[in-house]
């Protein structure tokens, strides 16, 4: 089964306790590829719904 795209809150928070069940996968597991498809995923959700403005400096 493809992996859907997150698109909406609910399915935010279903990734998080889908990521908190198998977040200490081990390397080269199955789980570890999955934790790091999931965690693109939200990533992606959350730049998109909840950017973080960062303020850029002037050089001194």
């Amino acid at each position: 089964m493809q992996p859907q795209p997150i698109q909406s809150e609910a399915d935010l928070q279903e990734a998080f306790k889908q990521l908190e069940a198998i977040f200490r996968a081990e390397e080269g597991t199955p789980e570890f590829a999955e934790m790091q498809a999931l965690v693109t995923r939200i990533e992606v959700y959350e730049r998109a719904h909840h950017p973080v403005e960062t303020k850029h400096r002037k050089p001194a």
